[in-house]
């Protein structure tokens, strides 16, 4: 049997305790300070990218496809802005007075044009299979984060609510994304494929110029957006899959556009390849961005926790362990940009605007706006 301390000895172990006690709380504290570091870091590695991409900026994107040509117009050309103004279509002094620059007000057919566009979308790609959903438009910056976005920094695209951890949303991918965060989905539930309604927010940070007057570059917009979890080994296919409807939607409205083989250094974090879809718009006088499809392989999903479990067959039986889905996204509708593309190509040498077929059923079976009468 041991012999029992001294008081001294006694009072010197537990005094040794406690700075034990009190030096682990500050390694766990450090630790846990590290590891937040540790992951801030980890979340700027981007995905790899796809063998095929192009390597280089933006001027390093290749031609994947071009349909139809420029419009041959024997009038001179009006740009959105005029026509909106000429046509009471839109407001941006009021809503730069009530909200700041690069907001708008739409009014009278403008206002029909946007429900007609997005429930045209809906409709669409509801025929391809997809799910229809609409979304949260705050989230949680974790999940903003975990989808490859940065909501902080000097040059965020992410409006972030001052004094939560919460932001707005830049585009519906980020909250469709986190339907499946943490889960296990059955392999008989893969493909999932979803289309959302969302209105979308962008401190367009860095972005100036006569490139992004008007409607074309703006803070708040509503927008289509098409999203699926598979398989890995699908989601080169479903890109063409996306990329398929996209050019169907786009060409059904009689647009001329290009799609493009977007190149490395203009893939954004997530993206393993992207293709953008660029409309001429008339009155711009150059191509611009109406729509762009990405393949984010397992990138999102690893962050998320977004898993499969494989169901066991005659030739494997073994009992396979969860695997990550790969997920892709693409742009069915973004509003504004639809908007001036569809003004400045469908305008007419007396000033009215001709309401492209499938979407007229959708304005109540209105094919013209015209001038206002003063």
């Amino acid at each position: 049997m041991k012999g029992k301390l001294e008081p001294s000895e006694r009072q010197k172990l537990i005094d040794k305790g406690k700075n034990l006690k009190e030096v682990l709380l500050s390694l766990e504290e450090e630790l846990l300070k590290l590891t937040d570091e540790l992951q801030m870091e980890a979340q700027r590695i981007p995905n790899m990218t796809h063998p095929d991409v192009p390597l280089g900026g933006e001027d390093c994107a290749t031609l994947r496809n071009m349909v139809g040509s420029p419009r041959d117009f024997n009038f001179t050309i009006k740009d959105h802005l005029q026509l909106g103004k000429e046509l009471d279509l839109f407001d941006f002094d009021a809503a730069s007075e009530v909200s700041g620059s690069k907001f708008y007000y739409l009014k009278n057919e403008a206002v029909m044009l946007e429900m007609a566009l997005i429930n045209w979308a809906l409709s669409e790609v509801m025929r391809k299979g997809f799910t229809p959903l609409t979304t949260p438009e705050i989230v949680r910056s974790s999940i903003v984060e975990k989808c490859g976005f940065q909501p902080r920094g000097e040059n965020t695209q992410v409006y972030s609510v001052e004094g939560t951890d919460q932001c707005l949303i830049g585009t519906a991918e980020i909250p469709v994304g986190g339907i499946h965060m943490d889960s296990i989905l059955s392999e008989t539930l893969l493909p999932l494929k979803y289309v959302a309604y969302s209105h979308c927010f962008r401190t367009e940070a860095g972005a100036a110029g006569a490139a992004s007057r008007g409607l074309y570059r703006v803070h708040q917009f509503s927008k289509v957006e098409m999203f699926i979890l598979c398989h890995p080994e699908e989601s080169e296919s479903y890109l063409e899959e996306l990329i398929g409807i996209e050019e169907g939607l786009f060409s059904s409205l009689g647009f001329h556009f290009k799609t493009m083989d977007m190149a490395s250094a203009d893939l954004g974090a997530p993206a393993f390849r992207k293709f953008d879809v660029e409309a001429w718009m008339p009155g711009l006088g150059r191509y611009g961005e109406i729509s762009s499809a990405s393949n984010c392989t397992d990138y999102q999903s690893r962050r998320l926790g977004i898993r499969y479990r494989p169901e066991s067959s005659s030739t494997n039986p073994k009992k396979v362990p969860p695997q990550f889905v790969h997920t892709l996204n693409a742009t069915a509708c973004a509003v504004p940009r639809m908007i001036v593309c569809l003004l400045e190509s469908c305008q007419q040498e007396d000033g009215s605007i001709t309401i492209p077929e499938p979407l007229r059923p959708f304005m109540g079976g209105l094919q013209l706006i015209t001038p206002k009468s003063r």
